[in-house]
């Protein structure tokens, strides 16, 4: 059996690390750039402190920030527009996770026409392209968007999130840069951390797990776990570790895939609009439990890496609750909400809610297998 991994060409780490972009795009010879962003990132001058370094260098950019929080259809197909009106030809994408998927969908769509509907690109997407080059700078410690090659789209006509899995629009650059993320709110800090602790668990128990993956996922809880309350306090070392246990989850489950949290999780964005890290931190305790009989001994790896004492000696039932219970305190320790209804999910929504994450691609990773009814009872246990 053969294991695939695939990464990004080029990543810079570390504080300042945008200073990398100018270099980058002359090495390469690009010529102009879609900056590919969010209104609020601009307002708040994250953006500015990427854009001055294309200004001071004279390198000619336009500047597309309608992406909004679970990226729609419509907008990609604007952004499609937008690169075309500019004729650029490569992207800077600039934010955490909707900016990112949105730019990877442009990318994909403009050198693959035939799929401009974005529906047709759902699941193994069928582009026989790579996309225009994107340079991806990091703004959130969670997604990994910049190093995967996965990307989440909302339908919202049919009220649905849709994950498109190609090999084709992983970014060419990767820049995981902690001064552009130390401005972030706490809640953002606390809930795309806990979304990259979900990758990390979540790849290393899935299905296609692998030992070189399983050393990824294994440090980056590591790291996650004894960083993120640093973070959300400010602390500068806390979110710099953050940037880099987040990036080698993404190398990790990138090429792996999730399980049930994520197939569970996605539709709450798309029913609720709820921001995705909160509800892969609210989903994940209570998906762990339901899983631990089938990860052999894979939750004591993760309850020392999360700094249970005693994990290693601990009796094998007892070590996973353990695992659960410390990621349970980690939520608690960072203002996660522990139920779903205070997400605003209603129980009439249950039965669409659970049809939507059984016929997600992230579920079926999952190490022990689900159906409609377990999926219902899951969340009913949680509401």
């Amino acid at each position: 059996m053969s294991h695939r991994m695939i990464l990004n060409e080029t990543s810079y780490f570390g504080a300042g690390a945008r200073a990398e972009l100018v270099g980058e795009v002359q090495r390469r010879g690009y010529r102009k750039a879609l900056v590919v962003t969010d209104a609020v990132l601009v307002k708040a001058g994250t953006v500015a402190k990427v854009t001055d370094l294309l200004d001071a260098a004279g390198l000619p950019y336009e500047l597309f920030d309608k992406v909004m929080p679970n990226p729609t259809i419509g907008v990609v197909q604007e952004g499609v527009a937008a690169f075309a009106k500019a004729k650029a030809d490569y992207l800077v994408a600039i934010g955490g996770g909707s900016p990112q998927d949105t730019a990877k969908a442009i990318g994909i769509i403009t050198n693959n026409p035939d799929n401009a509907d974005v529906r047709s690109l759902e699941g193994v997407a069928p582009t026989k392209k790579p996309s225009v080059p994107i340079i991806a700078l990091a703004t959130t410690a969670g997604t990994a968007a910049e190093v995967t090659i996965n990307y989440v789209i909302t339908d919202e006509e049919n009220r649905r999130k849709f994950v498109c899995v190609d090999p084709h629009d992983i970014p060419v650059v990767a820049i995981i840069d902690s001064e552009l993320m130390a401005t972030m709110p706490v809640a953002l800090k606390a809930a795309t951390g806990m979304d990259a602790l979900t990758h990390a668990i979540e790849g290393y128990i899935t299905k296609g797990a692998w030992e070189l993956t399983d050393a990824l996922h294994i440090k980056a809880i590591e790291i996650i776990g004894r960083s993120l309350r640093a973070s959300c306090k400010g602390d500068p070392k806390g979110v710099e570790d953050m940037a880099l246990g987040q990036y080698v989850a993404g190398m990790g489950f990138s090429n792996v895939g999730l399980g049930l949290v994520h197939g569970m999780a996605h539709p709450l964005g798309a029913f609720y609009g709820t921001p995705h890290g909160v509800a892969n931190a609210v989903l994940l305790p209570t998906i762990m439990a339901y899983n631990a009989d089938f990860t052999g001994e894979k939750y004591r790896a993760v309850a020392v890496a999360l700094g249970h004492e005693g994990a290693g000696s601990l009796p094998i039932g007892e070590v996973r609750k353990a695992a659960v219970a410390a990621v349970q305190k980690l939520s608690d320790d960072v203002g996660i909400p522990k139920r779903l209804s205070e997400v605003g999910v209603k129980p009439e929504d249950i039965a669409d809610l659970a049809r939507a994450a059984l016929a997600d691609v992230c579920t079926g990773g999952n190490p022990r297998d689900a159906n409609l009814a377990d999926i219902e009872a899951l969340y009913r246990s949680i509401l």
